[in-house]
């Protein structure tokens, strides 16, 4: 079968190219990198009360004003950093998810060095591996879930910012924690079977 004609999600909107590859290829593969998970928690805290598509065409821009996403050296950013950025309009110019990233990268280097990796923290909270959701419309998407709630209350209590359980459990259906493609949507099996 052409991918063209293959039955995807009913939230993706087939008309942009990019989302279409970034459904196909990307969401809700289990992620166990912790470079790629800083990424994704990083463009998932941009993007409270945006959509996901607006973030997603700024994907490079955040790559390049946030140093390739490399946790260390977002860790040392500093207010004249962040005024920079403000100026910066490959990127969401908001101050605070701008001090939020460098915030978030101190956070996640206190995690790395208690639970040896975030992909160790984070996957304890669906024990390991991805939860397979029985979805068959739009309207069985949740928005959150016991997990998220539980992950961001963590994630606050260590310091986190713009991580509610709304974008946290967005963050879990991107990086794969939840495999939440509908049932007929065609990389559902393909990501049971790989995972």
């Amino acid at each position: 079968m052409q991918k063209e004609h293959l039955c995807r999600c009913p939230w993706l909107d087939t008309s942009k190219e990019d989302y279409v590859a970034y459904h196909d290829e990307e969401w809700g593969v289990p992620v166990y990198d912790d470079h790629r998970l800083f990424e994704f928690i990083t463009l998932e805290s941009a993007q409270a009360g945006l959509s996901w598509y607006t973030i997603l065409k700024k994907r490079e821009g955040y790559r390049r004003a946030f140093k390739n996403f490399v946790v260390d050296d977002i860790a040392k950013m500093n207010e004249s950093d962040i005024e920079r950025l403000m100026q910066d309009d490959s990127i969401i110019r908001n101050r605070l998810k701008i001090a939020a990233t460098i915030n978030n990268a101190n956070c996640f280097l206190e995690i790395q060095r208690e639970f040896g990796s975030f992909s160790n923290y984070q996957w304890q909270f669906v024990g390991g591996k991805p939860l397979v959701n029985n979805l068959e419309k739009r309207e069985d998407y949740p928005a959150i879930t016991e997990a998220s709630t539980t992950f961001a209350k963590d994630l606050k209590k260590r310091g986190f910012k713009f991580l509610g359980p709304t974008t946290v459990y967005a963050h879990m259906q991107a990086c794969g924690m939840v495999n939440d493609h509908s049932n007929d949507c065609f990389r559902k099996a393909e990501i049971i079977a790989q995972y």
